[in-house]
């Protein structure tokens, strides 16, 4: 499997590797929770409940040598972007729906029941007829280097390493309107859309407000 994926426009794409990780962590603190429009309209403090929630999962998934890193070229310590990508099967949905429900209720849970209950009534296995696939979790890229291909790219890398280790189909929930954007430019589908302002509470009261142009979340998947 290759594991460089060269460098072009002063950035350099390479396999995440675990010693990564707390680079990887303080590169998202700066760049992701910040922006990620659930997050970002929250009113809460994302990072570090989402951190503690996730991390064993990250570390894992960068243990399967599925996820990317993008290095500036001109300084390799400098992380202009990254990919958290790895396997997924359907019973997955479930497991992830139970942890959503079992967490304490505020924002965080809101946000997380959310984009389970999405992805459970996507169903990706059902739809291509598979029992896994490699799903991206997270496409982060430094504000000062968007707009200009490198998420495109980041992608184009990731359906490469899953076609390498035999995937057939990779997918992505994006809660971006930017993001989501990028990758059906790139040719993936659009399996499932809801509008953020059909998600109501008891009340009929619209549980999550993220800013325009973020109305919509969106699955999306293709075969590779």
């Amino acid at each position: 499997m290759c594991t460089n994926f060269g460098l072009k426009d002063g950035v350099f794409i390479r396999i995440m590797k675990v010693e990564d990780y707390d680079k990887v962590k303080n590169f998202m603190g700066d760049n992701f929770y910040n922006g990620e429009p659930l997050c970002a309209s929250s009113g809460v403090d994302c990072q570090t409940p989402f951190e503690q929630l996730f991390k064993d999962y990250h570390i894992w998934l960068i243990e399967q040598e599925t996820c990317l890193i993008a290095l500036d070229a001109n300084d390799e310590e400098s992380i202009v972007g990254v990919v958290l990508a790895g396997p997924s099967v359907e019973t997955h949905l479930e497991e992830e729906r139970v942890r959503a429900e079992e967490m304490a209720q505020g924002p965080l849970r809101d946000i997380y029941t959310f984009l389970t209950d999405i992805e459970c009534k996507a169903n990706l296995f059902k739809h291509y007829g598979i029992s896994e696939l490699l799903y991206s979790q997270i496409t982060n890229v430094d504000a000062a280097w968007r707009g200009k291909g490198l998420g495109t790219r980041l992608a184009a890398a990731l359906s490469e390493v899953g076609r390498s280790k035999g995937y057939s189909v990779m997918s992505a929930t994006c809660t971006s309107f930017y993001s989501a954007r990028q990758k059906m430019a790139m040719g993936m589908e659009c399996i499932y859309a809801e509008a953020y302002a059909d998600h109501k509470d008891a009340n009929g009261e619209v549980i999550l407000k993220p800013s325009a142009p973020h109305t919509h979340i969106r699955v999306l998947g293709i075969k590779i």
